[in-house]
């Protein structure tokens, strides 16, 4: 017996004839996340990736966390593998499962029989492995409806495999296969979750952060950095590209209406996310506003907003509330981060009473009033680039 770790395709098989593709970067990702833990034979076959330790030096422990975070499986189980006969997998049953059910009082055995060559039918096999637990653990009992551990036994092509069950993985598409997007991403709690949710969609992130040293810290970059960081628990690595609006600011603030100000502002980040990733390759810029939530985000102000690129805005949280957004931001772990009270770009010379339905001939006649495309190569000109990768302590 060897316990191996088995992840189950999600949607790519419904891929059709490109879902070779879609296997090949979901494989080259896996192989890519497990290579810390030591050396892993990585097998495709029956939607299923097999991940088998090949010494004795593997981290079995930090692989499965690992691979329940790669997009692309929407189950991940350790199970023990061993041959395909009933003698092996009562024994297996006997030995490896107690242990996985120390906590249960119930259980159900299912059993699936992909090898239609096995002598004996899923019914017969489930009764057996049901029988020899219950010998194994005679305090445990049989609960068909609700139990509190689910024993499945799955006969495939080349071995038998036994499992207390499997875990919910990561879902959605393989990193890349959608492209690469730049991720606007700012010290609050939206930006990560958008991040998150369109890597999910296969889209490799970059990061753009906007700070206005001095009138931010150096804790808040610190802050955007963290928070990118643990966004590489499902994205892998993330590049952050750090632009200052100090001069910007300021500017607008010397010259334009204070009503103004957040949309202007907001308008010189978009020209300068659309340069960036046109400069790093990025075919989309993703976002985290949603719909009426502050006054930059109605629908007036995003379609001027929008008037400043000529890339596709991704905005995966436009119809969400501000719970749901929290919900998710708890889940993937950057909420914590996301509200500790280091200030951010955004929060710099906020106008008391900002413009909520402005027009495009409202914005280009504020625009008028400064040296728009002079600022612009200023600002750009103080990028700098940072990378990040996935963490041990974030996993």
């Amino acid at each position: 017996m060897k316990e191996i770790i088995l992840c189950k395709y999600g949607e790519i098989i419904l891929k059709g004839a490109n879902r070779p593709e879609f296997e090949g970067a979901l494989t080259r990702e896996l192989k890519r996340r497990l290579a810390p833990y030591g050396r892993f034979s990585v097998r495709r076959a029956e939607s299923t990736v097999y991940i088998t330790p090949t010494d004795g030096d593997c981290d079995l422990d930090g692989a499965y966390e690992t691979a329940r975070c790669v997009f692309g499986f929407v189950g991940v189980t350790r199970a023990a593998e061993c041959e395909k006969s009933m003698e092996s997998i009562l024994s297996v049953a006997r030995e490896y499962l107690p242990p996985l059910m120390s906590f249960a009082r119930t259980f159900r055995v299912d059993a699936k029989r992909s090898d239609k060559h096995f002598p004996k039918t899923s019914p017969e096999i489930a009764a057996e492995v049901g029988g020899a637990i219950l010998s194994a653990s005679p305090g445990l009992k049989v609960d068909l409806h609700h139990p509190d551990v689910m024993i499945r036994v799955e006969i495939r092509d080349r071995a038998a495999y036994v499992h207390a069950g499997q875990e919910k993985g990561a879902g959605g598409l393989p990193r890349g296969t959608s492209g690469r997007g730049l991720l606007l991403l700012s010290g609050g709690i939206d930006s990560p979750v958008a991040g998150y949710m369109m890597a999910k969609r296969g889209v490799e992130i970059e990061a753009l952060h906007f700070e206005s040293f001095p009138y931010t810290s150096e804790r808040a970059r610190e802050k955007v950095f963290t928070l990118a960081e643990q966004l590489c628990r499902y994205c892998s690595r993330i590049h952050i590209h750090v632009i200052s609006l100090t001069k910007i600011q300021e500017e607008l603030r010397r010259a334009c209406s204070e009503e103004y100000f957040t949309l202007l502002l907001r308008r010189f980040m978009m020209k300068l996310a659309e340069r960036c990733a046109k400069e790093y390759g990025c075919r989309a810029l993703v976002t985290g506003e949603s719909l009426g939530q502050v006054a930059s985000q109605t629908m007036d102000a995003l379609a001027v907003t929008d008037a400043a690129t000529s890339i596709p805005v991704l905005r995966p949280l436009i119809g969400m509330d501000k719970e749901e957004i929290v919900e998710i931001s708890r889940k993937i772990g950057t909420f914590d981060t996301s509200i500790l009270p280091y200030e951010d770009c955004c929060t710099v010379f906020t106008p008391r009473h900002p413009k909520t339905r402005p027009t495009e001939e409202e914005i280009l006649s504020e625009v008028a009033k400064i040296d728009f495309d002079a600022l612009m190569d200023e600002a750009y000109a103080t990028l700098y680039t940072e990378t990040r990768r996935v963490s041990e302590q974030y996993l």
